[in-house]
C-alpha cells in the first residue's frame, strides 16, 4: 500500500511461474505500480487512464525478467489494484487476484476472474457449487508477464464509498475455498470503525490457508475502510 495525504494505493499480486519466478515478477510489479503512483499529482486527475498506464507499465517491467527465458518459465504474475481518493474506489486486475467492494459486512461487489471457469459460470453453464471441483478452476486467462502483448485488463467505473465501507484485495489463495459472504464478512457485521483491519486480516488469511490443505497456496489481502471526509 502507497497513502499519501489526498490519496492511497492498494496492490495486491500473486506471482506465477514457481516460487523463485513468481517472488520476482510480484516484487518488479509492485515496484513498478508503486512508483507510478508516486510519480503522478494527488489526487490523480484521470484515475481509470492512471490504472490503465500503471499497469501496462508493470507488465512490461515483468516482461523484461523474461527475457532469454523459455516461454513456460518466463515469470508471471496475476494482480488487483486500488486507487481510493475523495470518497470513491477506482480499481483494476489481471488474472484471479479479486477486489471486493464490502458493506455491513457483506459483498456489494466483487471483481470477476480472468479465467476459463468464471467465463462457464457468466454463460450459466456450471453453477457456483460446481466451480471449487472443476478440472480447469485454476486455469488462469490473462496475467502479467510473459509476452510482450498487453493482457486484457479490467478496469471499473468509479464507485462512491459510503463511510465504513471496506475495499478488500486478495490472492485466490484466499478465496479459492471461501465463499464470498464468508471473504466479505471478515471484520465482522457491524464493525466499529475505530476497528483495526490487521489482525481480522490476518485471521481471514489463516481460515484460507486452514480451508485449502493440504493444498494451500499464498493467501495475501490488503483492505482499507473508508471512514468518511
Amino acid at each position: 500500500m502507497a497513502v499519501t495525504e489526498q490519496a492511497a494505493l492498494l496492490v495486491v499480486i500473486d506471482g506465477m511461474g514457481g516460487h523463485a519466478e513468481g517472488a520476482r515478477a510480484a516484487e518488479a510489479a509492485a515496484k513498478s505500480l508503486v512508483e507510478s503512483f508516486r510519480n503522478v499529482p494527488h489526487p490523480v486527475f484521470d484515475p481509470l487512464g492512471f490504472l490503465h498506464l500503471a499497469l501496462g507499465r508493470a507488465h512490461d517491467r515483468v516482461v523484461e525478467l523474461g527475457v532469454g527465458l523459455s516461454v513456460e518459465t518466463r515469470p508471471r504474475a496475476t494482480c488487483a489494484v486500488c486507487l481510493v481518493q475523495q470518497g470513491s474506489a477506482y480499481w483494476a486486475h489481471i488474472g484471479d487476484s479479486r477486489i471486493y467492494h464490502i458493506r455491513g459486512g457483506a459483498p456489494l461487489e466483487r471483481t470477476r476472474d480472468h479465467s476459463h471457469v468464471e467465463q462457464l459460470l457468466r454463460e450459466g453453464s456450471i453453477t457456483e457449487d460446481e466451480v471449487q471441483d472443476h478440472p480447469m478452476r485454476n486455469f488462469v486467462e490473462c496475467c502479467l508477464g510473459g509476452d510482450a502483448v498487453l493482457p486484457e485488463m479490467s478496469i471499473g467505473r468509479r464507485r462512491a464509498l459510503a463511510p465504513n465501507d471496506i475495499v478488500l484485495l486478495c490472492t485466490d489463495g484466499v478465496w479459492a475455498n471461501l465463499k464470498d459472504t464468508e471473504v466479505a464478512g471478515f471484520c465482522g457485521q457491524g464493525a466499529a470503525a475505530e476497528s483495526p483491519l490487521g489482525p481480522a486480516l490476518a485471521a481471514l488469511c489463516h481460515k484460507a490457508v486452514v480451508a485449502s490443505e493440504p493444498y494451500s497456496d499464498n493467501a495475501t489481502a490488503a483492505a482499507i475502510r473508508w471512514l468518511g471526509d
